[in-house]
């Protein structure tokens, strides 16, 4: 591998670990308040984005580059749908398996609720977007910041424009979540949630509606990495899957519980998923192994680390 094709994996790798963090941030901020894993979080990825394609573009797989007004559309609609579906999967698939701290405290429960929650999604968008993929039109417009839509690196390599834009915009959302959680009324409440439920509710702080507003966060999460991920390739119905388990490796490997190693994780994902995608002697197919691969090593090597969620109050 020459110094240019490793410095462009390095920069395409930090890009897809970018939206790996976030999905992964999600996945920590729901755990550390209530302990379940939320299995469905990768279908509202996808789903999120695609609702919004389908009420803006239709049901054709091919999506022409959007207009201001049905840019600035696709963009709310896909947010206000990552958060509503992150609060219904809650209100359906987890908070009936909760105890009154809004701890679980029926595993089997909350992973199989979460799972059919996953199934549901990916089944009304089959009957609602029939093709096989669908490609996603680039709503943020990042592909325009250059002429070309590419930038030169030293050793004759290149990288879209598009790798530095996810990167600095998934940064800068996992900041201001991270400020949100540490400075914030309501962040307080959740650490103060993560750190002793039982003193948290002595201290009038409203359980409920904080372990809530930490789904409609994840939803949020979930909607803006789709929106920064999903024009970058093509989308089917049942990418969630996969990203939803990358996302939980993700947050695994940082440490589960913690928001910025949920990020350092994801951003050490993509970069390791890219190096081994263009390596000569692996390749693409064991590039998407990988993710799962780190995921099932890390729960068999540390399964005490679905115990350490409450790392997101102090952090």
């Amino acid at each position: 591998m020459t110094g240019g094709i490793f410095l462009q994996a390095v920069i395409s790798g930090l890009s897809v670990g970018a939206v790996y963090g976030l999905v992964g941030l999600g996945f920590t901020l729901v755990w550390s308040l209530t302990r379940v894993l939320a299995l469905a979080h990768g279908d509202v990825v996808v789903a999120s984005v695609l609702m919004g394609v389908l009420v803006v573009i239709g049901r054709t797989p091919v999506a022409s580059s959007p207009g201001v007004g049905h840019s600035v559309l696709l963009v709310v609609l896909t947010l206000a749908a990552g958060v509503v579906l992150a609060v219904l999967s809650y209100a359906v698939a987890v908070r009936p398996f909760l105890d009154r701290s809004r701890r679980s405290n029926d595993v089997l429960g909350w992973v199989a609720g979460t799972v059919t929650a996953g199934l549901v999604i990916r089944t009304a968008l089959a009957l609602a977007l029939p093709a096989a993929a669908y490609a996603v039109p680039d709503a943020l417009h990042l592909d325009q910041l250059t002429t070309s839509g590419v930038v030169d690196l030293p050793g004759g390599a290149t990288v879209t424009v598009r790798s530095f834009a996810v990167f600095g915009v998934a940064v800068v959302v996992a900041l201001a979540t991270d400020w949100f959680i540490r400075a914030s009324r309501a962040g307080r409440g959740m650490r103060a949630i993560a750190e002793d439920v039982d003193a948290a509710t002595m201290c009038g702080v409203n359980v409920e509606r904080l372990v809530i507003a930490a789904f409609a966060l994840a939803g949020l999460l979930a909607a803006i990495a789709a929106l920064l991920d999903a024009p970058a390739h093509s989308v089917a119905v049942d990418s969630g899957a996969l990203l939803g388990l990358t996302g939980a490796a993700a947050a695994l490997l940082g440490r589960l519980g913690s928001p910025r190693g949920a990020v350092v994780g994801g951003l050490a994902l993509g970069v390791a998923q890219q190096l081994i995608a263009t390596s000569s002697h692996l390749g693409a197919a064991w590039a998407s192994a990988f993710p799962l691969a780190v995921l099932v090593t890390v729960v068999a090597v540390r399964p005490g680390g679905l115990r350490s969620g409450r790392q997101v109050v102090v952090e």
